[in-house]
């Protein structure tokens, strides 16, 4: 968010620093603002092939109730 470039090495056991991926709490909470306004958005929709049977169902049960999260209008 704000171009600080640190390094980072994870080695396996150790917990990920608390603000990760993020340097800072701020710029955590900036990411996930500009999410919430909707500056950012995935692109382009999941294939099928990659979705379980139950997200499967979950999208058939939202767009039975009018509800579509792929951006497309009806």
């Amino acid at each position: 968010m704000c171009g600080t470039v640190y390094d980072f090495v994870w080695e396996v056991g150790t917990p990920l620093p608390k603000n990760f991926p993020f340097c800072s709490a701020r710029c955590k909470a900036a990411d996930l603002a500009k999410w919430m306004n909707e500056e950012y958005a995935i692109s382009t929709p999941l294939p099928d092939t990659i979705l379980s049977e139950t997200e499967r169902e979950l999208l058939a049960e939202l767009a039975e109730l009018g509800i579509r999260i792929d951006n497309e209008s009806e």
